[in-house]
């Protein structure tokens, strides 16, 4: 039997997954009630939530650039950089696997390996247990990958491969600790709900000292409500400041392990040479044969220009001209962002906001005022408490990984060139 989900098979089992409409309308509504308290809500309660969870976001909707709808894959508009917390429906999408569904009554999360005391947990049982929130800043390493050249097959992600959104859950460490995970405990896998595929399974490990991080999460929520299927419901991985492919979705099995997770999506799928490694530093960990590379860990710096558009017309009458975007630093924190109406030549500071966390984006403000009509690159570039800073050029890699050079857009003050 195909069980994978379609736009044909959703509409046609509507009734399966209800409450897609109430979730996308409710959107506003959940994101402003939001709060970093600790979770309150009556488990029984709480489980009713996550039984009704069963939703699907339409492929088609909000302006989100459609990739794939049979490994649903969405990229979300750049005007969307304006919101501190994105709203779930325009949160990019990235499935390297066929969608489940999911019936919350089967499904069971099972903490197995280097444990002395090997787990099965229900979501009743989960919701039992503190659940911290982290306000994260979720990145695909591909994102931006159209801009390396010369071109590099696969997902032609831009800017949007990225969204900033509040997770809860209960945390891994705390799991890893009522397992009681054993001293030759080395890596954590994870492994969601798989389809029969001739392709590898999705799974991927972080190192011990990631994994009982008390930021490192397994989230049932996002923005206040049960994960979509789309971003990974019942349950996922968030760990957070690192690539996206490190918050696995679907999760069935924690699996403590005595050294790295062999497989396609660690050994080769996620990885940069030892050149490209050298120009990212801290963004990669060498394992295994030097020649191999290393595997990607956490994201770089990075600023995103949310406005005005790449190749826009300005009025001329324009006295100034709002600038602004998002940055953020994967494991670090943004110190600044400034910005080059010059192409580089000089730079000015933009205002930060004051929403901020400490794996989530920053939003930046700049007030250009341009001296005469003409047409201007306008770059931005962020640097991180530890000093690092946004390049001007990249070093190509062939997986088209971890885009961070200075954001650039040009634009036209005064009539359009022909």
């Amino acid at each position: 039997m195909d069980h994978r989900l379609t736009r044909r098979r959703f509409l046609a089992n509507g009734a399966q997954w209800a409450g897609a409409s109430l979730l996308v309308g409710m959107a506003e509504e959940a994101v402003a009630a939001l709060t970093h308290a600790p979770f309150r809500t009556a488990p029984s309660e709480a489980l009713s939530r996550q039984t009704r969870a069963g939703s699907s976001l339409p492929t088609d909707a909000h302006g989100m650039t459609v990739y794939s709808e049979e490994y649903i894959t969405r990229e979300m508009p750049v005007s969307f950089f304006d919101s501190w917390i994105t709203p779930t429906e325009h949160f990019f999408v990235r499935n390297n696997e066929h969608m489940p569904q999911i019936h919350l009554a089967e499904w069971k999360l099972s903490i197995t390996g280097e444990v002395a005391r090997p787990l099965t947990l229900t979501m009743a049982d989960l919701l039992k247990m503190e659940a911290p929130s982290v306000t994260n800043a979720l990145e695909c390493a591909g994102n931006g990958r159209a801009f390396f050249q010369p071109r590099i097959g696969g997902l032609p992600w831009t800017r949007g491969g990225v969204g900033n959104a509040v997770f809860r859950g209960p945390s891994l460490g705390a799991l890893l600790r009522r397992a009681e995970a054993k001293d030759t405990a080395r890596h954590v896998a994870f492994r969601g709900v798989a389809l029969p595929s001739p392709s590898p399974p999705f799974m991927r490990s972080i190192p011990m000292d990631k994994a009982l991080d008390p930021d490192t999460i397994v989230a049932t929520e996002m923005n206040g409500s049960p994960l979509t299927p789309e971003h990974g419901y019942p349950a996922r991985a968030l760990v957070p400041g690192w690539i996206g492919s490190a918050s696995i979705k679907w999760l069935m099995e924690i699996r403590v392990l005595t050294r790295e997770l062999e497989g396609y999506y660690m050994d080769s799928a996620y990885r940069l040479p030892t050149r490209s490694r050298e120009a990212v530093g801290e963004n990669a960990r060498v394992s295994g044969e030097a020649r191999r590379g290393s595997v990607i860990t956490s994201l770089p710096i990075k600023s995103i220009i949310a406005a005005p558009a790449d190749r826009s017309v300005i009025d001329a009458a324009a006295t100034s001209i709002r600038v602004f975007g998002a940055a953020w630093a994967g494991t670090s924190t943004v110190s600044r962002v400034e910005i080059s109406a010059d192409a580089g030549e000089s730079w000015q500071p933009a205002a930060l906001r004051s929403e901020h966390a400490r794996y989530a984006w920053r939003l930046w403000d700049f007030e250009w005022k341009p001296r005469e009509e003409g047409t201007y690159v306008i770059l931005s570039r962020a640097t991180d408490q530890r000093g690092r800073s946004q390049p001007l050029e990249m070093h190509w890699n062939p997986g088209g990984y971890l885009w961070n050079a200075a954001d650039r857009v040009r634009v036209t003050v005064g009539k359009a060139d022909h």
